[in-house]
């Protein structure tokens, strides 16, 4: 394995100082010395704690108590400067012995992004019911909408290069942090694989920050906000069928009251018919923006392919130059010698 200073350990935290130490312990006996918690706002004592226990601390310049996840990963990467990140929560519920199972493809090359699987290992009691109905639900709505399967979207504890999140360049302030940077993979094209790791019970004198209803809601929501970029046709045909199904609806109880009551309904009547071509046109535009971009990403990757291919003659030809010139160099001595025998 390469050199663990290559590798920030970044934590965001906000209220976790009944597990932050030990979470920091584990990383640090691995060998791990660069951890970075990025905390937001805390009042328990949390980033004391992170200090003592060895880590680099920084609070959120965020407004306001627990800031939002996204944000506190976007500012611990700026403060970094370590070419591979590692991710997690301060919680306690994931093992510093996993990390090396998430690091291993980045740094064999195999991947840019690496997300670990909590659904290989969950132990009793990690995640309630109602929790892992909605982490399935988002699962299968990354699938529907995006057409990959990365295992468990909503884990925290993943690793990838810094050159891949500037390439995703995620905008997510909250707990979308992670649905966003994996939408963001499949849209970029980022290598990405999924390992298996353990997921533990969080402790019971630690308290979740997370709002399953609300946070639920508002992952789903950026679900479908990103799936106008990575998949048009979705995001437009999705609207487009609903208008158009309610002005079906619409135009089916017009048209059942005028031939059984004779009752009509001209607003009614009207209202369906402009649903009905409202959905139409949003679904038309929907497959003409799939086509744009499914142009846009082939010309793309030509001109990554250009690219690459540049830089790989410029490589060649730097390496030929300095040949060229000692040949030169040698067939200029060889002439000077051929002369000075003449003159002899």
């Amino acid at each position: 394995m390469a050199d663990r200073g290559d590798v920030c350990v970044l934590i965001p935290t906000f209220d976790e100082a009944a597990t932050i130490g030990g979470v920091i312990d584990g990383f640090i006996e691995r060998g791990f010395s660069n951890v970075l918690v990025v905390d937001g706002h805390s009042d328990d004592g949390t980033r004391e704690l992170a200090r003592e226990h060895g880590a680099r601390v920084i609070e959120q310049s965020g407004q306001g108590k627990g800031a939002g996840k996204g944000q506190a990963v976007r500012e611990g990467i700026d403060h970094s400067t370590a070419p591979y990140i590692l991710m997690l929560d301060g919680d306690g519920t994931y093992r510093p012995a996993d990390a090396e199972a998430l690091l291993d493809p980045l740094l064999a090359g195999e991947a840019d992004h690496v997300i670990g699987d909590r659904y290989a290992d969950m132990a009793d009691g990690a995640m309630t019911r109602f929790n892992g109905l909605g982490n399935r639900l988002i699962n299968r709505a990354f699938r529907t909408v995006h057409g990959r399967d990365v295992g468990d979207v909503l884990s925290g504890y993943r690793a990838f290069t810094r050159e891949s999140f500037e390439r995703c360049r995620p905008t997510a302030e909250g707990f979308g942090i992670e649905t966003e940077l994996a939408v963001e993979c499949v849209k970029h094209g980022i290598p990405t694989r999924v390992v298996p790791i353990t997921y533990r019970a969080r402790p019971a004198e630690s308290e979740t920050n997370l709002r399953p209803v609300r946070d639920g809601a508002r992952i789903l929501l950026t679900l479908y906000r990103l799936a106008k970029t990575n998949n048009p046709l979705f995001y437009f045909g999705s609207a487009g069928a609903l208008s158009g199904f309610v002005g079906a609806i619409l135009a089916a109880y017009v048209l059942v009251e005028w031939l059984t009551l004779r009752i009509s309904h001209e607003v009614l009547a009207v209202a369906a018919a402009f649903a009905v071509i409202v959905g139409v046109q949003l679904v038309m535009f929907g497959v003409l923006s799939d086509m744009i971009l499914a142009i846009n990403r082939e010309q793309t990757r030509r001109f990554e392919g250009l690219v690459a291919n540049a830089r790989d003659d410029s490589g060649s030809v730097a390496e030929n130059e300095p040949r060229a010139e000692r040949a030169r160099v040698d067939d200029r001595r060889g002439r000077v010698s051929g002369r000075a025998g003449e003159r002899d």
